[in-house]
């Protein structure tokens, strides 16, 4: 794919969830580029259980995807921001950042912490901005880890009016499009005819 755009784009293999791993990659996009401009933090796992299932590894991957792996890559870029003079974060979170559904304490707790860490970094820095991008149920691989059938079952059926990919990419190219000094907060992008 990166050949195909011809020398516009790079890749670097990243485990979000190692603190080195980050650091090497935003040290391999600034020796490639010579900048970073923006971030845009997308990985994340979504394994839901009843909370009385136990599932305590799966519990502990999601926070250190969901939340380290997040703070990992900001803690990558605000230093370069900073000396800079700007830069823009942007964060994705999930509609499960604005309720709780059953079974998904542990992913909505991870995506409700996106909407703080993301707030504290505008309130906290006014040259870099900080986006939240908070999508409703998509068309993607997320949850193709989930281990409890019965929650496995339910999201074919929320998958059935899902977004696609590029509804959530459009709402990152708007984010990114706004002029100096508009910081675009939080993004929630549904689909029209369902419920989450």
């Amino acid at each position: 794919m990166a050949e195909e755009l011809s020398g516009k784009v790079a890749w670097h293999a990243l485990d979000v969830a190692n603190a080195d791993s980050f650091d090497a990659f935003a040290a391999a996009v600034e020796a490639r580029f010579a900048r970073i401009d923006a971030l845009f933090n997308n990985a994340g796992v979504m394994p839901p259980a009843p909370l009385a299932a136990l599932k305590r590894d799966e519990w502990k991957r999601m926070i250190d995807v969901n939340i380290h792996g997040v703070l990992n890559g900001m803690a990558s870029v605000i230093p370069r921001f900073i000396a800079q003079g700007g830069g823009h974060v942007m964060n994705v979170a999930s509609i499960a950042g604005h309720l709780v559904v059953p079974t998904a304490a542990v992913y909505c707790g991870t995506k409700h912490a996106m909407r703080a860490i993301t707030e504290s970094l505008r309130l906290e820095h006014d040259k870099i901005r900080a986006t939240l991008i908070s999508p409703g149920v998509v068309a993607t691989e997320l949850g193709h880890d989930i281990t409890d059938p019965a929650v496995a079952e339910a999201l074919i059926t929320w998958r059935r009016q899902s977004l696609t990919p590029d509804a959530i990419a459009r709402a990152v190219r708007f984010a990114l499009e706004q002029p100096a000094g508009v910081d675009i907060n939080e993004i929630i992008v549904r689909p029209t005819s369902a419920g989450m």
